[in-house]
């Protein structure tokens, strides 16, 4: 059965990288390639014996040895683990790129979906759907039980309920990125990962259509909070500096308007979330990312079965 493995470059707190990892290896990876941002974050204690983790600190040596010095942009750094893993570490079939706040969701295992994907499939497209905000849930390290995906195509009637009058400022219904993220074949001769795709003999490997079975849940926005907090770093650095209608926005806006945009964009209502989910554009999950944490710690991580 083909194996896959997952590479991330992470700059977060112990818990949500134990979060990540756990749900990770419950479905099933056959490594995972850890990439800490910070080299004086220390390795949690899980994660340092386990066999199917590799932690690497991102110190002075290591950008050395991968690309001479250190990428001042975070997206670089990203783009240089990841070709790093690519051509010198990773030994599974496949391998998918994605960042901490990503999850993957499938129904049934990664492997098996893997092994009907025809031989000349280099690479797949993960479709994204954004975490929304759900005050009445409990926390859950990562939180957040309805994702809505883009709303495009015939689903963009759909947009006044989802957005009222901020769906020209969100367009697609998606504050971060809509393009995904790409899982894609090892071993293939001149292939170069990047960001959100992959390059074959320097061109865009672009598939035409989503993989049907396996999704990116994106948690961006799904803790307010964190959020606000977050906007001043993606509007110069981030994905908002390429969302324009956004950026003004969030650049004018009162803290009120902005709360008020939150709201109403962030939250889904009874009767939006019920048409989204008839359509495919909401996705309903419970991850349980803290008994996966406790069962990682304590040994016990079940892995989603054949």
């Amino acid at each position: 059965m083909a194996g896959w493995s997952l590479v991330a470059t992470i700059k977060a707190p112990e818990e949500k990288v134990l979060a990540f990892a756990a749900h990770h290896l419950s479905l099933g990876a056959e490594h995972l390639w850890l990439f800490f941002d910070d080299p004086a974050q220390p390795i949690p204690e899980p994660l340092a014996r386990h066999p199917r983790v590799t932690i690497t600190l991102c110190d002075e040596d290591h950008w050395l040895r991968t690309c001479q010095k250190r990428p001042p942009q975070h997206q670089n750094r990203q783009t240089q683990n990841a070709r790093l893993t690519y051509r010198a570490l990773v030994t599974s079939d496949w391998i998918v790129h994605i960042d901490v706040d990503e999850f993957l969701l499938t129904p049934r295992p990664i492997a098996a979906i893997l092994d009907e994907t025809p031989a000349d499939t280099i690479a797949m497209r993960l479709e994204p759907f954004e975490a929304m905000h759900d005050p009445l849930l409990p926390d859950d390290i990562y939180t957040a039980r309805e994702f809505r995906g883009a709303l495009r195509h015939e689903h963009w009637p759909r947009r006044r309920a989802a957005l009222g009058p901020y769906r020209k400022i969100i367009r697609d219904g998606i504050l971060s990125h809509s393009v995904g993220k790409a899982m894609y074949r090892t071993r293939v001769p001149g292939l170069l990962p990047r960001l959100h795709a992959v390059m074959l003999n320097k061109e865009i490997v672009a598939p035409a259509h989503w993989q049907p079975e396996i999704k990116l849940l994106h948690f961006h926005a799904q803790d307010k909070a964190a959020w606000a907090a977050a906007v001043p770093f993606r509007m110069t650095k981030g994905a908002y500096q390429f969302r324009p209608e956004l950026q003004a926005f969030l650049a004018e806006a009162t803290p009120e308007e902005i709360d008020k945009f939150y709201r109403r964009t962030q939250i889904l209502s009874v009767d939006v979330r019920d048409e989204l989910v008839a359509v495919g554009r909401v996705i309903l999950a419970d991850l349980g990312l803290r008994q996966k944490v406790k069962d990682l710690r304590d040994g016990r991580l079940q892995t989603l079965s054949t």
